[in-house]
């Protein structure tokens, strides 16, 4: 293995014999570093960021569980799992262990392939998390490229994107089902990508040929993300992106869906996205205030909305309200240089 493309791991003991032992067992699969203190494995840990810790409990001056905590708090070396290696095998300290925020715990005599096999265990689960943290940012900058050739800021998507998870919640979602809303939601408008500018981008009203070809960007949408195993992140906004422009009476499209045919995602992202739409400046219209907004989008539940949802998003107004402002304050920095 290339010795620049393996994992980083700081082993941290005042040992020497204990440093050489874990350098025999890792050496030819990572690349090591190590600490005899606790001090020099913060400092080394902030610089270096490594993979993994493999850390000491009894040593001299700062404790292993104390080096630990230090470590957790600080906002560059938190998220980075430590596994303290140790001859402490009583369940109270294992407990002391984690509840100073180690993920695991191995003692001393050290077996080799118990320690290779946690080390492989923890080192996969952060690739895990690496990879979960690439597609949710891969998801979310197909999004902003859409409002980019929108003529859009990118805050159109974020701004909906916390208003449909509120939304949520407050329709019943538990958390993790709003965090997977919040994240699909930003891929909506996706499809849009493939309008012609022409179109996308005219001033005026649209002819019905033209009106005709916008539509397309709900299917096309939904090719762009592909189909995916239900339950999924990415399923979800497929259906987002292709039924989000459906409306309660069934005047909407592309699938014409009526009432709760119509998915519930796809009921909260048009709720959530029209009301930014409605209060954000366009190129063709100004911003409406937040009374007209609601008025708009209670005069059109049980036609365009599903009427629950609105009786729920005006009772989210106070939080909506915060949303807006938060982001609205940001608008002008952020607004993408005119074609």
């Amino acid at each position: 293995m290339n010795a620049r493309a393996r994992p980083v791991i700081l082993v941290v003991d005042d040992e020497a014999a204990n440093l050489q032992l874990l350098r025999q067992i890792l050496q030819n699969d990572y690349a090591l570093l190590f600490a005899k203190d606790g001090a020099r494995a913060l400092e080394l840990a902030q610089q270096e960021r490594p993979a993994l810790i493999l850390l000491d409990v009894m040593m001299p001056g700062m404790s292993g569980h104390d080096t630990c905590r230090q470590l957790k708090a600080a906002p560059l070396t938190a998220a980075i799992p430590v596994i303290f290696v140790t001859a402490l095998n009583d369940m109270r300290d294992e407990l002391s262990g984690f509840e100073a925020g180690a993920v695991d715990y191995i003692t001393k005599p050290l077996s080799p392939a118990i320690v290779r096999a946690r080390v492989r265990t923890h080192l996969s689960l952060v690739r895990i998390d690496e990879l979960k943290e690439t597609r949710l940012q891969i998801i979310q900058r197909l999004g902003l490229a859409a409002e980019y050739k929108d003529n859009e800021t990118g805050l159109h998507v974020i701004r909906m994107s916390h208003y449909a998870r509120l939304l949520g919640v407050a329709a019943g979602m538990d958390e993790a089902a709003a965090d997977d809303l919040l994240h699909a939601a930003p891929m909506h408008d996706v499809g849009k990508i493939g309008i012609p500018d022409r179109i996308l981008q005219k001033p005026g009203k649209l002819d019905a040929d033209e009106w005709a070809v916008m539509q397309t960007h709900a299917r096309i949408g939904a090719d762009i993300i592909g189909e995916h195993a239900a339950g999924g992140m990415l399923a979800l906004a497929r259906e987002i992106a292709l039924s989000h422009h459906e409306k309660w009476d069934g005047s909407g499209y592309p699938n014409g869906l009526a009432g709760e045919a119509i998915p519930l995602a796809g009921r909260i992202i048009a709720v959530a996205d029209v009301f930014d739409a409605l209060t954000s400046v366009r190129p063709y219209k100004r911003a409406w205030s937040v009374t007209d907004a609601v008025g708009y989008l209670q005069a059109q539940q049980g036609s365009h909305f599903d009427a629950r949802l609105v009786e729920l998003f005006v009772k989210e107004l106070p939080a909506i309200d915060a949303i807006r402002l938060r982001w609205a304050e940001k608008e002008e920095t952020t607004r993408p240089p005119e074609k």
